[in-house]
């Protein structure tokens, strides 16, 4: 085993379901109706903001952005999670693995990163109204956008780079059902596991608490320019604009800490796999119910194009 990129194993069993032996047909249907239910409500949200060119702003550019992630990100687990859940043979080769790793990570990260965005779009509308088209320029708009596809991609390079440059020559039992960072570090051996497993901790939490903390300073400053509007219903309205985005960033977050940062301890197989649906189905699945339910905008937008199809003479 001289070479680094040496490894005895060339696939790896995803066994994250197989201690729920009678319940994964259930599984199945509940998570496909889950998947085909967020698929549905992020091409709405999109198609709405097409459509609808009072939509045309940066906040709803960056809502459009969080969907196409959404939609990736939950593609690049799901649908080969749903397919285990029917199968017996639930092997995946070492190159699906490490690919499914890398789109996971890189799609993940850019939402957090577009969650990060759009915190800073609403502290520029709020902040500085007068200084808002120039701050949020199509331009500049763009620019962040990339800027957030480019850093989820370089988080996903270096986290799959750093897993898969390790040595896999023991067990090929993967205790999840997808290609995760733990449950792939306690199969690889040699002495540079723990340094990997620091390194990506290190690299992932930072990450992720970095745009945690950006956002929390950009509602701080919100807050307190929304508490000196003199009127409650400007202070309400000013508000309002946030409520989605903020309700979005507490759902991500909190399952995110519930992944990212909980204590290290024995963990059941159950455990494990329950937390990584709540992270992997359910909050995908509750994004584009909250941005459609908290979002007035968007509900009157998505009400007056549907309707416009189906009752055309009520338009």
């Amino acid at each position: 085993m001289q070479g680094a990129n040496f490894s005895a194993v060339t696939e790896f069993i995803l066994i994250g379901f197989s201690t729920f032996p009678h319940l994964q047909l259930m599984f199945f249907l509940l998570f496909l109706l889950m998947y085909l239910f967020t698929l549905l409500g992020n091409l709405l949200i999109m198609a709405t903001i097409w459509r609808e060119h009072s939509l045309h702003t940066p906040m709803y550019l960056f809502l459009c952005a969080l969907s196409i992630s959404e939609i990736l990100y939950t593609f690049a687990i799901i649908p080969r999670m749903l397919a285990d859940l029917l199968s017996t043979d639930r092997s995946i080769s070492f190159t699906a693995c490490a690919s499914q790793m890398f789109f996971s990570f890189t799609f993940g990260f850019t939402h957090s990163f577009l969650l990060t965005v759009m915190g800073y779009d609403r502290y520029v509308a709020i902040c500085h109204p007068l200084r808002y088209n120039v701050l949020m320029s199509p331009r500049g708009c763009a620019c962040l956008v990339a800027w957030s596809w480019a850093g989820g991609s370089v988080m996903g390079l270096v986290v799959t780079s750093a897993i898969f440059h390790l040595i896999f020559c023991g067990p090929n039992e993967v205790h999840h059902f997808a290609c995760h960072v733990p449950p792939l570090l306690k199969l690889a051996c040699g002495t540079e596991v723990q340094v990997v497993a620091k390194g990506v901790g290190l690299v992932c939490i930072t990450a992720l608490l970095g745009c945690g903390l950006l956002i929390l300073l950009s509602y701080a400053f919100i807050v307190a320019a929304i508490l000196r509007i003199p009127s409650a219903e400007g202070r309400h309205k000013a508000f309002s604009t946030c409520a989605s985005h903020l309700t979005v960033v507490v759902v991500h977050y909190g399952f995110a800490s519930v992944i990212y940062l909980k204590p290290k301890g024995p963990q059941s197989l159950e455990g494990d796999t329950l937390m990584g649906i709540t992270y992997t189905v359910l909050t995908p699945f509750l994004s584009p119910i909250i941005f459609s339910l908290r979002n007035k905008e968007l509900k009157i937008a998505m009400k007056k194009t549907f309707l416009s199809k189906l009752y055309p003479e009520k338009i």
